[in-house]
């Protein structure tokens, strides 16, 4: 045992985990960044592509209205055929590239090492493409967040990374994208913290804020400058249009329960059929083929009809119709599985209710309750207050809105914690077989240190003690797990355990022998002022259940010991403040 003194541990602690490879995984972020906005400037010009060769006949890569089409009732058959390559791409092609995108995202980091394959990053956007372009009622960003976490990850497995540092590089090319796609770098982060990451620290948020920020700046080459949905300043908040803020944010909460319920109803539906799931995005189709002969404008992606409401130029019946239109063909067709994104639809959906809600306001403009209720719809949907809230401020640089987009978001994201269990996200990841805790919290162990849980009640023995002894000294009862080893000195020198000795004696050990000779070869310790975390990590890469204490002057001094016990002690320590309550707060002593 290295027997010599350590500096004291104090000046070592920080607020925040600190590690030189944040350096390494920057410089990796700004290339992911880049190639973040290149992938997004690919699916957008490919959506175009298709979409004009399939409604119009022409070849050009500019977004188009799929509303003007003249193809009468043969726009029926269209979704379905885009939904029947679909369904042959998945089938032969992966799997993965069903569905929108983000929960995806969360298997691969959370139960997929953060690796993500070639060919998904291939077939994700031009399956998305070829949906969206066929006038799938999604929008870009799903896949294109699906597509940049694949950019990101493929990128660092041509590295010598760990799964966390993977996880980091996955999440800023899907922030990239994200930040690409809308001209939304601080929406972007907030959207990989609160969606994503489930940790925040400066290892992987710097790494993706700085992806972000590149993909937004290197977007303005290709996609030109924000914001994408521009409007007119509105006026200051007063008290009278919070109190409407809030009545938007909470109809907007049971919208997003109905409409989430819809998509797990219609997924639901489509694995009663019997039929191959291949089919079932042909269906889907189908049913959009239908809803779009009716009312065209649920066809596609539909950005125009965002600024529109943004505008305030839709109202009454024309506004409730895209709702209601737009909310069960985009429900069905995501429930069929075809490849497509959730924001964008959302988007309508909350702008058309806040369009329709505007008529018995008696403060503000549609325009206004129309962003409310899409940021509040977003917020809601997706469990992400703050992401939609920036994002609204980012897509429409309308910053005197904040306080009415705080309030309608935290209302319409109250209503759905109590309203659903899980969000549209992880609600598919559950389905799978899989559990996501989206809530942040202090790790007891990092805030733990060793003394607060250490035993000092030691058993000491010498190191001339034979096994045989020792055996007999435990078969008479004792409650220690461990027996720590002193020389002549009075220094430690091993530790040895029940199961050390048990193991000793099925192996036909010599009794007679000491007990050193049977402890542990290499003795690891830890000190009191460590933190639990750290001795922890001691443990699981020893692979040994128990760590003696010494002092940090005097190595060679035992003053306790833990083991497994010492980290239930803490994290019940943590469950006693989270779930105990005071009878009353003052004192009648």
């Amino acid at each position: 045992m290295n027997t010599s003194a350590e500096p004291a541990i104090t000046n070592r602690l920080a607020d925040f985990t600190q590690d030189k490879r944040i350096v390494l995984l920057s410089l990796f972020a700004v290339i992911i960044g880049f190639l973040s906005t290149v992938s997004a400037w690919g699916l957008v010009n490919l959506i175009a592509l298709i979409s004009n060769l399939v409604f119009y006949q022409k070849v050009s890569s500019e977004l188009i209205l799929l509303t003007h089409n003249h193809l009468g009732a043969w726009v029926i058959i269209i979704p379905a055929v885009g939904g029947l390559i679909i369904g042959l791409m998945a089938r032969y092609g992966s799997e993965k590239i069903r569905g929108h995108g983000i929960p995806e995202a969360l298997e691969a980091i959370l139960f997929g090492q953060s690796k993500m394959s070639v060919r998904v990053a291939l077939l994700k956007p031009l399956s998305s493409a070829i949906s969206i372009g066929t006038g799938g009622p999604f929008g870009a960003e799903g896949p294109i967040i699906m597509t940049g976490g694949a950019v990101g990850s493929i990128f660092g497995q041509l590295f010598h990374l760990s799964a966390t540092e993977r996880k980091t590089l996955l999440v800023a090319g899907a922030a990239g994208g994200m930040a690409a796609i809308f001209a939304t770098p601080v929406a972007a982060v907030l959207l990989a913290v609160e969606l994503l990451l489930f940790e925040w620290k400066p290892r992987s948020f710097i790494p993706v804020t700085i992806a972000a920020v590149v993909a937004g700046v290197a977007r303005i080459a290709v996609f030109g400058q924000g914001p994408i949905f521009p409007v007119p300043a509105h006026p200051l908040v007063d008290g009278n249009l919070m109190l409407f803020a809030l009545l938007i944010g909470l109809f907007s909460g049971y919208i997003s329960g109905i409409t989430t319920t819809c998509v797990y109803f219609f997924e639901h539906l489509f694995e009663k059929m019997p039929i191959h799931w291949m089919w079932w995005p042909a269906i889907g189709g189908l049913f959009v083929g239908i809803g779009g002969y009716f009312e065209p404008r649920v066809l596609g992606v539909g950005y125009e009809l965002i600024q529109s409401l943004l505008s305030g130029h839709m109202l009454g019946w024309l506004a409730f119709g895209l709702l209601v239109g737009k909310a069960l063909v985009w429900a069905c067709a995501l429930g069929s599985g075809t490849s497509g994104g959730v924001l964008a639809p959302l988007l309508i959906i909350g702008g058309s209710l806040g369009a329709v809600l505007s008529q018995w306001i008696p403060v503000g403009d549609s325009g206004l309750w129309a962003m409310i209720g899409m940021a509040a719809m977003m917020g809601g949907t997706m469990r992400a207050p703050l992401t939609a809230i920036i994002f609204a401020i980012e897509l429409t640089h309308d910053i005197n809105v904040l306080p009415a987009l705080l309030i309608g978001c935290v209302a319409a994201y109250a209503v759905t914690i109590f309203l659903m269990p899980r969000s549209i996200l992880t609600e598919k990841v559950t389905r799978r077989g899989h559990h996501i805790n989206c809530e942040y919290g202090v790790d007891p162990l990092s805030i733990t240190r060793v003394q607060d849980v250490m035993e000092t009640d030691l058993q000491i023995v010498p190191d001339t003690l034979t096994l045989f002894d020792l055996s007999q000294a435990l078969a008479k009862g004792t409650k220690h797990q461990a027996s720590l080893i002193i020389n002549t000195d009075g220094d430690l020198v091993g530790l040895i355990t029940r199961g050390d000795v048990i193991r000793a004696m099925e192996g036909g050990a010599d009794m007679s022998a000491s007990v050193l000779s049977y402890s542990n070869a290499k003795l690891t310790v830890t000190y009191p002022d460590e933190l639990l975390k750290d001795a922890v990590r001691k443990m699981v890469t020893q692979d040994i259940g128990r760590l003696p204490v010494v002092d940090r002057l005097n190595p060679v001094q035992p003053i306790g010991y833990i083991g497994r016990s010492a980290i239930i002690k803490a994290q019940l320590k943590h469950l006693k403040d989270e779930s105990y309550r005071e009878s009353r707060w003052f004192s009648t002593s």
